[in-house]
């Protein structure tokens, strides 16, 4: 096979390399993506489709190697295993702007695997990653209408900046991941700190100008490879039984569709598609004794009857106005010894959010093979069990869908932190039940359960999700999407902000792209619902509790000679480990000398101050110190007032009277209290008991 290369020019100065025909050459398509000396080779394979599947079973994975930083993994099997949480949020980026593109009734099998060649360090794989899936499927024989444009979109200085460096994203008031068409936005994901509505859609065109680009080069790169499509047989509903069900099904289902409650509106669709299997099952079954396929026949039917509700009636399935809310209450400090809490209710959607905090030894450590952040001292844990949509189901780990909507309500919450906070902060999101949006739902309960715990963030965020039913010549904007809505139609487009500006957002689309204007309208109508939740929110809580709560641990900063810094952790951890041991205490230590101690108890708190103080402490000429007794001698006794600091006791400064053995005063292992009364220039110290006795 012929090596193929493009070259895709981002503007000040730097590029893109796009290669084919050299790796992977079994694959049904595979490239290499270069910018800098990062480089990451996407490889894209198809079968055929599996007896019985009824969807598209796209898979994406994404890995990263050490190898490719030069490094070998810091782990006991010194090989990578299970990924990581950015390799699972690279994979997900990458997979949902391309789901929407593929035929539809295409259900072959299709894996896409992107793996990390080379990191430079500076510049991020996870857009290579996207670009790179989709021009390995253009130059594929896999069917694929695309191609699709991906970059990163920094703004330094109020300029923009197409795929910026890991130093250039420290100067960055935003970060953008996007993907597109020509002139349109199949998937946002990113951060900013709190930048207005206008702001986001200038970045959005500014990265279309640059995806451009990259689509016009895909398109040269794949003539030239020129491998055609293979053909397939598109799993599509049977026409004349289509026909049949919707004829025999007429206004039920509309009716079905349209039930008030939830729980109301599955048991009526249930009792529907029962009945309409029944009636249709003699007259279509085959003379192999084989049902049709009822359930694709009536999800292609509650799909057009939940959409032409929405474009024919602008009727919703809950009787809402299409900008309506479903009702929003909440209510904070419910659990009694969380550090934070606070309950948040949309409609049938219920996040209850912990916060808990801890000392900066409970931070996250990253083994990071491409730079960037190497420890996160705030994480929000998203969880997502079966009941809260009221099923059944297998219990595991942490699956991809938690994950990502962890991630995306983290981010949305970092712009309000108080800066240099000295603890280690944890929300964790139970999601008890979901009828839609239960990331949005975690995020404005994260700002209650904030406020609740005590922390003084800037500002409360607010998260709300706009969705979308289209048509060639329609297009209606949803605010609230029901789970429904999200499913059958077209947009989940999720905002989350403070009263200044946006600070996280995400967009999955299930159509080919939404312009940019559509996109600001949809940006501008979750802002007025950010609005209504974030009044309903100050009414149950407007600003943070003036202090931190009486739960969580109580945090006292010292200040020691970084030169001392040995001396307090001991040889091995002894000395700090026994401090903690002693008092229950968490003590972290900067570089810096800058020792944080934590604990829930005053006492243990007193104590274990008075122990980092007596492992680091200067000895000071006039200040009185409970030492031990080391050893005794027929002159005096040598006393150790600090650790590995000892001084001597002259016998006439053991008492205000004549003592002729130093033993009648003090023994070996006794603790006497002294008095420091000269240091002389050989470091020697000269303590006193009278001078201290004296003093008490």
């Amino acid at each position: 096979m012929t090596v193929e290369s493009i070259n895709i020019d981002l503007g000040l100065g730097k590029s893109l390399h796009i290669e084919t025909g050299k790796l992977a050459l079994l694959c049904n398509g595979s490239v290499t993506v270069r910018q800098g000396d990062s480089s990451v080779l996407v490889c894209a394979v198809s079968s055929q489709p599996r007896p019985g599947i009824d969807f598209f079973p796209l898979q994406v994975e994404y890995r990263e190697r050490f190898a490719a930083a030069g490094r070998i993994p810091g782990s006991f099997f010194r090989r990578e295993g299970r990924p990581s949480e950015k390799e699972i949020l690279t994979a997900r980026m990458t997979d949902r702007p391309l789901r929407p593109l593929f035929p539809q009734g295409f259900i072959n099998e299709v894996q896409i695997v992107s793996t990390l060649l080379s990191s430079d360090g500076e510049n991020e794989p996870d857009v290579l990653s996207i670009l790179g899936a989709s021009v390995a499927l253009m130059v594929s024989d896999i069917p694929f209408n695309g191609p699709v444009g991906a970059l990163r979109v920094g703004r330094i200085n109020g300029e923009f900046v197409a795929n910026p460096t890991h130093s250039e994203m420290k100067q960055s008031d935003l970060d953008l991941v996007y993907a597109g068409i020509s002139g349109k936005v199949i998937m946002i994901e990113g951060k900013a700190e709190e930048l207005s509505e206008e702001v986001l859609r200038d970045a959005l065109s500014f990265a279309d100008q640059i995806v451009q680009k990259q689509i016009e080069a895909q398109k040269e790169l794949a003539a030239r490879v020129n491998k055609a499509k293979f053909d397939y047989v598109p799993s599509l509903p049977q026409a004349d039984l289509l026909e049949a069900c919707a004829e025999f099904c007429g206004e039920r289902l509309q009716l079905a569709c349209s039930a008030p409650a939830k729980l109301q509106r599955q048991e009526q669709q249930d009792q529907l598609f029962s009945e309409m299997c029944e009636a249709m099952k003699d007259k279509f079954t085959a003379e192999d004794g084989s049902e049709p396929d009822f359930k694709l026949v009536w999800e292609t039917l509650l799909e057009k009857t939940i959409r032409s509700l929405v474009l024919d009636k602008k009727q919703r399935q809950d009787g809402r106005r299409l900008d309506e809310l479903r009702q929003v209450n909440c209510e904070v400090g419910l659990l009694p010894r969380t550090h934070g809490s606070a309950l948040f209710n949309r409609g049938d959607t219920q996040a209850l959010v912990t916060c808990t905090l801890g000392s900066s030894d409970f931070a996250q450590e990253f083994d990071a093979v491409t730079g960037g952040e190497k420890k996160k001292q705030f994480m929000l844990h998203y969880n997502f069990p079966n009941f809260s949509t009221g099923e059944t189901g297998r219990y595991g780990s942490t699956n991809r869908r938690e994950t990502g909507h962890g991630s995306l309500a983290e981010r949305s919450m970092l712009a309000v932190l108080p800066k240099d906070f000295p603890y280690t902060i944890r929300l964790t999101s139970e999601i008890l039940g979901s009828n839609g949006s239960s990331s949005m739902a975690s995020v404005c309960g994260a700002s209650l359960a904030l406020m609740d715990a005590g922390l003084p963030v800037s500002d409360a965020v607010v998260g709300i999700s706009i969705g979308m039913v289209s048509d060639e010549t329609r297009r209606e904007f949803l605010t609230d999407i029901l789970g429904s809505e999200d499913h059958y139609g077209d947009m989940d487009f999720k905002v989350s902000a403070t009263s200044k500006g946006i600070t996280g957002f995400q967009l999955d689309l299930k159509v080919a792209g939404i312009d940019v204007e559509g996109m600001y309208q949809a940006m501008l109508l979750n802002k007025k619902a950010r609005e209504e939740i974030r009044g309903v929110m100050s009414q149950c809580l407007a600003e943070p509790r003036p202090e931190l709560s009486p739960y969580a641990p109580q945090m006292q900063l010292i200040k020691i000679n970084p030169d001392k810094i040995g001396a307090l952790i001991g040889p091995g951890g002894k000395n700090i480990r026994g401090i903690q041991d002693e008092t229950g205490a968490q003590i972290s230590v900067d570089d810096d000398g800058s020792v944080r101690i934590f604990t829930s108890d005053a006492k243990d708190m007193e104590r274990a101050r008075y122990l980092v103080e007596s492992c680091t402490g200067e000895v000071e000429v006039g200040k009185i110190y409970q030492g031990l007794v080391k050893s005794v001698k027929e002159f005096g006794a040598f006393v150790e007032i600090l650790p590995g600091q000892e001084g001597m006791v002259h016998i006439s400064e053991l008492a205000d009277y004549r003592v002729k053995n130093v033993e009648e005063i003090c023994r070996v292992g006794d603790e006497i209290t002294v008095k420091v009364i000269n240091i002389d220039d050989r470091g020697r110290v000269r303590l006193s008991r009278k001078a201290a006795l004296a003093e008490l």
